[in-house]
């Protein structure tokens, strides 16, 4: 059950190995989108004043609106080597007149480009930074008197450790041993995994609460000291929630307890326990630049800077994963489709191009006037790639484990199994529905330009195709999974005169009528979804129905045959003319039925080959499978023999047959022999016969001639002979040796004549 689970967990693989994307800077560095600042000229002032004044006005990273004669235009922070009285190319559309997508794109890669050059030019003023850093520090009130604010933060930090560690030390015992699953499957590791993040996240929250009461304790002036302790402890807070994370799904050094069991676990712990170290320390740089009151630059310059190494490091981790990703989701089914395939060989590709692509994002906002919905998108996008998947697995993996506990319980049924697929085939769906719902509100007025007002409308009618779509989709699984619930479990094939029975099962008049059924079934729910969702989506399906009539009534005319190969296999079917698995005889060709379609047979044949019969082309079919078979057969015995032995020896060969374990239970009726059939001048012919289920009748007719051979022999009761003996006659010695060479040799059993 456990890796039927863990092949149901093939997205968490994905989706949770995008964690590393969920603390990445995407945005801007300073604070989040303001006001423009309004500055009104007359248009006699020199560029230089202009350039002083706005670089003064822009020193916060606000954007400055220049206003020349009542013309407003938007201009970039002065800091940028541009000219400041041309307008921007940031201006937000007007409710009026939204632009069309085109320029949305030609706007957001002219940001783009902007941002990357602004960032590359202000790299230079990172060191700034110090400078600003330490004229913020002077300024601090708190450490002033008593101890300093550098031994109050270090006793706060210590004082978060030490409440960490001894509420870890005190809560040891009491979840070491919730930590251990209590088997192999899904639910127990998930369990065990559980308390391990609720003891992490537990730890997390009371070094937060530790630490923030220390700091309102010996840092009570909001100064930058008090600031440095908050934004230092929100960092190391993030890194440990990812770490944390990590440990639920990974458990290094725990394989029992592995929820993602990636190939090579342990190597991507480091990964993340590394970018889970860095990436906190890199947000606390920028948070505390944007503290110090440092310009736009310095932080545009942290920020490409930082930006670059962290996209980076995650497209070597992502390239790394990729060979490891693949296998876990190929693990997740025995025979992988192309799907599997191609999401195994997509997904690493995939979240490379989601960190490019959110980096672009961050730099592109970097340069715009409402750059904080950008960024806020970016991080909900970034949020909602590792959210849904890892929810949507969990749920089906919970539904998998409560339908697997009631199937051992109560036992599985056709009906409970596509039950409790549907249902979580729809709890997957409504999930994931959401997220997309998410996401395209999130975008859809960036991308598009669509207001709220429009994105509701569209929305509305979106959701009345998708919850047709979806109902069809969910009862195509329910009646999938329905079908082959109730199929019976495929069979060997093979003829009964094979030196091996086929076994005792008889064939299935539903394995051979519910593959076609099972087809026209979910072809029929299929089309009627499709055409249910072209109504909703205001296509007018009354020309399709009448053109798919006229097409019908011109393949039935045009192909006769077809029609007749399709009208014969209904009524072979009705009749239950021949199954799948049983031996056939068309006339022509001979074999067992091995596949059944709508309008044709196949047969295999005993030497290997398989035959296509169309169903028009059978006039007749002989079935050798169906119910029983009796098996006739003769013994020659010598004109000496005392025939009521040979009757008592032969009942009890059969009845010593009917008490083996091996072969008594596929007889029907017990061998016997039936009387003499013939007498001939070499030999006193008598019949035996039994019957017995058609599979194994070869098998037993093997075997009831090797016992009665043996018992008659013991019982000394002769077989006949061909032996001829010559008396007198012309020709001498060698006419007689003559003769006798002519003579056949010996053949005591012989097949019955009829």
């Amino acid at each position: 059950m456990g890796s039927g689970f863990g092949a149901r967990r093939l997205i968490a693989a994905v989706g949770a190995m995008g964690l590393v994307l969920a603390v990445a800077p995407s945005g801007r560095a300073q604070s989040p989108a303001q006001p423009p600042v309004i500055l009104t000229l007359s248009g006699d002032e020199a560029p230089e004043t202009v350039s002083r004044m706005v670089e003064a006005l822009s020193r916060d990273g606000r954007q400055v609106e220049i206003r020349i004669g009542g013309t407003p235009g938007a201009v970039k922070p002065a800091s940028a080597p541009s000219k400041p009285e041309a307008p921007s190319k940031a201006t937000a559309p007007s409710e009026s007149a939204a632009p069309s997508t085109t320029a949305q794109v030609e706007a957001f890669v002219d940001h783009l480009v902007e941002g990357v050059d602004y960032g590359v030019a202000s790299v230079p003023r990172i060191g700034q930074l110090a400078d600003d850093w330490r004229r913020a520090w002077q300024a601090r009130r708190n450490g002033l008197t008593g101890l300093s604010a550098e031994m109050r933060l270090v006793l706060i930090i210590a004082l978060a450790l030490a409440a960490a560690g001894a509420f870890r030390r005190a809560s040891a015992g009491f979840f070491a041993s919730r930590m251990r699953p209590q088997g192999p499957e899904f639910t127990p590791r998930l369990i065990a995994s559980s308390w391990g993040l609720l003891q992490d996240v537990g730890t997390i929250v009371l070094a937060l609460l530790a630490a923030r009461l220390a700091r309102n304790a010996w840092l009570p002036d909001p100064d930058i000291a008090a600031a440095a302790i908050t934004t230092v402890a929100n960092g190391a807070a993030i890194g440990a929630l990812h770490l944390a994370v990590g440990r639920f799904l990974l458990s290094p050094g725990v394989p029992e307890r592995r929820i993602m069991p990636l190939p090579r676990a342990e190597r991507h712990f480091g990964f993340l326990v590394f970018y889970s170290v860095v990436t906190p320390l890199i947000i606390v740089a920028l948070l505390l630049a944007g503290r110090v009151g440092s310009g736009p630059q310095p932080l545009a310059g942290l920020l490409m800077v930082t930006g670059l190494i962290g996209v980076a490091f995650k497209l070597w981790w992502f390239y790394d994963l990729r060979g490891d990703l693949a296998a876990l989701i190929l693990k997740g089914s025995p025979e992988p489709g192309p799907w599997r395939r191609l999401i195994a060989l997509s997904a690493p590709w995939f979240y490379m191009a989601t960190a490019l692509a959110l980096w672009a994002v961050g730099r592109a906002a970097a340069m715009m006037s409402d750059g904080g919905r950008w960024a806020e998108a970016a991080a909900l996008t970034q949020t909602a790639i590792v959210i849904i998947p890892i929810l949507a697995v969990g749920i089906g993996s919970w539904l998998d484990c409560r339908a697997a506990r009631h199937a051992r319980t109560e036992g599985a049924t056709p009906l409970s199994l596509a039950t409790g697929a549907a249902l979580r085939a729809a709890a997957v769906g409504i999930l994931w529905a959401a997220g997309f719902f998410i996401l395209a509100r999130l975008w859809a007025g960036l991308l598009v330009g669509l207001s709220t007002a429009q994105f509701t409308a569209f929305s509305r009618q979106a959701a009345g195709v998708a919850i047709f779509a979806f109902a069809g989709w969910v009862a195509l699984v329910f009646l999938r999974v329905f079908f082959d619930a109730c199929a019976p479990k495929p069979r060997a094939s093979g003829h009964a005169d094979e030196e091996e029975g086929t076994g005792d099962s008889v064939p299935s008049r539903l394995a051979t009528v519910l593959p076609v059924l099972r087809g026209v079934v979910l072809g029929a729910v299929l089309g009627l979804t499709i055409l249910i969702v072209l109504s909703r989506m205001g296509v007018d399906i009354g020309p399709l129905l009448a053109g798919f009539g006229i097409l019908g009534l011109a393949i039935s005319f045009g192909s006769q045959a077809l029609v007749r190969d399709i009208v014969s296999g209904v009524f072979f079917m009705l009749e239950d003319a021949f199954r799948v698995g049983e031996y056939v005889d068309t006339g022509r060709l001979k074999g067992t039925v091995e596949k059944i379609s709508l309008r044709s047979m196949q047969l295999r044949h005993q030497s290997g080959q398989i035959h296509t019969i169309p169903f028009g082309q059978i006039q007749q079919l002989t079935n050798a499978s169906r119910d029983w078979a009796t098996i006739k057969f003769n013994v020659r015995l010598d004109h000496s023999a005392d025939i009521e032995q040979a009757r008592k020896t032969i009942k009890k060969v059969g009845l010593a047959l009917l008490d083996d374990p091996e072969f008594g239970p596929h007889f029907i009726a017990q061998l016997k022999m039936q009387g003499v059939a013939d007498i001939t001048d070499s030999a006193v012919v008598i019949r035996l016969k039994f019957t017995a289920k058609p599979a194994q009748a070869s098998t037993l007719q093997r075997e009831a001639l090797k016992r009665v051979y043996r018992a008659l022999n013991e019982a000394k009761v002769p077989f006949a002979s061909n032996l001829v003996t010559v008396r007198g006659g012309e020709g001498g010695p060698a006419s007689g040796a003559a003769a006798i060479a002519a003579v056949p040799p010996p053949s005591p059993l012989a097949p019955a004549a009829g």
